[in-house]
């Protein structure tokens, strides 16, 4: 859970009570929503993991 929260909370700016009150299922889609931009952005191709994230 605390590598979620630090995830998101690094690249949206989000407030760790804002995070830890999503559901677990919430959090882990926006991790794989911030993984799909940074790809996106880099030109990478997808990865299954979503804390493969290149910056």
């Amino acid at each position: 859970m605390y590598e979620e929260v630090g995830f998101i909370a690094y690249y949206f700016h989000w407030s760790q009570e804002e995070i830890m009150n999503m559901e677990h299922r919430d959090r882990r889609k926006w991790c794989d929503e911030i993984s799909k931009i940074n790809r996106n952005v880099n030109g990478v191709e997808e990865k299954k993991n979503p804390f493969d994230v290149f910056s």
